[in-house]
C-alpha cells in the first residue's frame, strides 16, 4: 500500500513538473510533435488563415525530406536529402528571417530504402537548445552544438525494412533516446547527450518483420520511458533501461503515444485490423457474371479483376497502398484459367490468412503497471477509423485522431464514447500527425490541404489552406508562428503586424 501511494505521488509530481516544463518551454518545439511529443501548443495565437502568400512571414527552398521542424531558441533544425550526391543534410535556420545559419552534410555509401513514399530524411531532429541530435537510418546518430560544431557521432549499419526507418530521437535530461527496429537490429538506446557515450542498450526480443514500421518517438512520464514498439507498448526505466511493464497488442508501432489522465493512449494499427481494410471477395458466380467476357465459365488472366487482400481505401494516391490476389497463386494447375474449385480453395486460404490478424484499435492503458499487463487493463476506445501513421492527441478529456480520407474522430477518454466523426476538407493519404494550437485543431493531408477546426464537442471547420505541394511532415509551432514543411519548402506563417 505504501509503495502504491508513493508511486502515485511520484507520478503526480512528474505530471506537475512536465506541465511546468511545457509552459516554460512553450516557445520551443524541441522534438517530433513538440514537448514530449504531445502535439499541443499553448501560447501566442497563430493566424487562422494562412498559405502561400497569406500571412506568410517567409519561405525557404530546401532539398526534399519528410522530417518535421525542430525549434529551439531562435533556431529551426531540419533535415533533407541530396540524393544525387548521397548526402544527408542537417540545416540550422534562423526562425525569424528564414536564413540558413549553417548546413552540415553526411555523405553515405548507400541510402536507406523504403516504401515509395519514404524519404531517407524522415526522422525529426531533437534539441535542448545547446545541441541538436539528428538520426538517419542510412548513417546513425550525430550531434552538433548550436554553432554547428560536431560533438559526437554513432555510426550504425544501414537499416533494412519495407517501410523505411522514420523513427525520431528524443532528449530527456542528460540522455538521448532512440528506438530503432529493422531487419538488421532492433533495440532501444540511451546515450549521454554531451559525449554520446552509451548509458544503456536494450535489445528487443520481438522478431522484426516486413509488416512492422517501428517509427514511434519515445516519450517520458516521471522516471519511465513510454514506447510504442513492435506488437506492444512498454515502459522502461529511464536510468537503467530495465523493462517496467509491457502490454501486447496488434500493432506495427508506427505512431507515437500520448498521455492523458494517467493513461497511455496509443493508435495500435495493423494492415487487416478492421473491416474497412479487408475488401469483400466475390463468389465464383459473381466473378463469372462480371468478368467472364468469352462466357466459357472460366476466368483467364486477362479477365481476372484486381482484388485486394488488404487495401487502404482512402489512401489511393499513395503508391503500394495495398496487396492484391495474384492470378498465379489461384491458377494452381497452371492451365491459364481459373476454375470454380480453384477459386473456392483460394477463398478458403484467404479467409485463413486474414483470420491470423487481430483487431486493432485506439487503446488506453494505465501508466501505473508492472510486468506483463493483463489484457483486461487495456481499454479499446475505438476499433474503426484507426490511423496508420498519424499520432493521436489528448486535450481536456478528449482524444482526437485522423486517418486517410480526412476522417477525424473525437472520443471521450473516460467513457470511450464517440463524440463525433467527420470529414475534413483534406482527403486522401495522411502521413502528418494532427496538432493543437490553443483552441484549434490542425490536420494536414498528403496533397497539401491543411484544415483548421475549432476544438471541442461542437466541431467547426474554420479554414482550409492549400499549400500547392505535398505535405507529409507534421507542422511545428513556436511563438505564434506556424511552420509547415512541404516536399520542397519550409514556410513560416504568422499574423501580420
Amino acid at each position: 500500500m505504501h509503495q502504491n501511494v508513493t508511486s502515485l505521488m511520484a507520478m503526480s509530481c512528474s505530471f506537475l513538473i512536465g506541465s511546468m516544463m511545457t509552459q516554460s518551454a512553450s516557445a520551443d518545439w524541441p522534438q517530433f510533435r513538440g514537448p514530449n511529443s504531445s502535439g499541443i501548443y499553448q501560447g501566442k495565437p497563430i493566424p487562422t488563415e494562412f498559405g502561400p502568400g497569406i500571412n506568410e512571414a517567409w519561405n525557404l527552398s530546401l532539398p526534399p525530406g519528410h522530417s518535421s521542424p525542430c525549434v529551439a531558441g531562435d533556431s529551426i533544425y531540419l533535415t533533407g536529402l541530396e540524393a544525387a550526391q548521397k548526402k544527408l543534410v542537417l540545416f540550422c535556420i534562423n526562425k525569424e528571417s528564414g536564413a540558413i545559419r549553417w548546413k552540415r552534410s553526411i555523405v553515405v555509401k548507400e541510402l536507406e530504402r523504403g516504401h515509395p513514399s519514404f524519404n531517407p530524411a524522415s526522422s525529426t531532429p531533437a534539441s535542448d537548445g545547446k545541441r541538436v541530435v539528428a538520426y538517419f537510418g542510412s548513417f546513425g546518430l550525430i550531434c552538433f552544438n548550436r554553432e554547428g560544431d560536431e560533438q559526437w557521432r554513432i555510426p550504425m549499419p544501414i537499416t533494412k525494412s519495407y517501410a523505411g526507418n522514420a523513427t525520431s530521437p528524443a532528449i530527456f535530461g542528460d540522455q538521448v533516446v532512440l528506438y530503432r527496429g529493422n531487419h538488421v537490429d532492433h533495440f532501444v538506446l540511451a546515450v549521454n547527450k554531451e559525449t554520446g557515450k552509451q548509458q544503456w542498450k536494450v535489445h528487443q526480443e520481438e522478431p522484426f518483420s516486413s509488416e512492422l514500421a517501428c517509427t514511434s518517438c519515445p516519450i517520458v512520464v516521471g522516471g519511465n520511458l513510454i514506447l510504442h514498439t513492435a506488437r506492444s507498448v512498454q515502459a522502461l526505466d529511464v536510468a537503467s533501461g530495465k523493462q517496467v511493464w509491457v502490454a501486447k497488442c496488434a500493432t506495427t508501432a508506427t505512431s507515437t503515444p500520448v498521455i492523458g489522465e494517467g493513461m497511455v493512449i496509443v493508435a495500435a494499427w495493423n494492415k487487416l485490423g478492421e473491416p474497412a481494410l479487408r475488401p469483400r471477395f466475390p463468389s465464383y458466380d459473381e466473378l463469372l457474371t462480371g468478368h467472364d467476357a468469352n462466357q466459357d465459365d472460366l476466368i483467364s488472366q486477362r479477365e481476372f479483376p484486381r482484388l485486394m487482400i488488404f487495401h487502404r481505401p482512402e489512401g489511393a494516391e499513395a503508391p503500394q497502398n495495398g496487396a492484391s490476389v495474384r492470378f498465379s497463386s489461384v491458377d494452381r494447375d497452371r492451365s491459364g484459367k481459373i476454375t470454380r474449385q480453384e477459386w473456392i480453395e483460394q477463398l478458403k486460404g484467404l479467409a485463413k490468412f486474414r483470420s491470423s490478424y487481430q483487431t486493432h484499435g485506439m487503446l488506453a492503458l494505465p501508466i501505473e503497471n508492472e510486468g506483463l499487463v493483463d489484457p483486461s487493463d487495456i481499454r479499446t476506445l475505438e476499433d474503426q477509423g484507426i490511423p496508420e501513421v498519424p499520432s493521436p492527441l489528448f486535450h481536456q478529456g478528449l482524444v482526437y485522431f485522423v486517418k486517410n480520407g480526412g476522417a477525424l474522430t473525437c472520443l471521450e477518454l473516460r467513457t470511450g464514447k464517440r463524440v463525433y466523426r467527420l470529414r475534413t476538407s483534406g482527403r486522401g493519404t495522411h502521413y502528418a500527425s494532427p496538432i493543437i494550437a490553443n483552441d484549434r485543431l490542425i490536420t494536414a493531408a498528403g496533397d497539401g490541404k491543411i484544415t483548421v477546426l475549432k476544438l471541442g464537442v461542437g466541431p467547426r471547420e474554420m479554414y482550409t489552406s492549400q499549400m500547392k505541394d505535398s505535405v507529409y511532415a507534421t507542422p511545428a509551432i513556436s511563438d505564434g508562428i506556424l511552420y509547415v514543411r512541404t516536399h520542397h519548402k519550409l514556410f513560416a506563417f504568422g499574423e501580420k503586424k
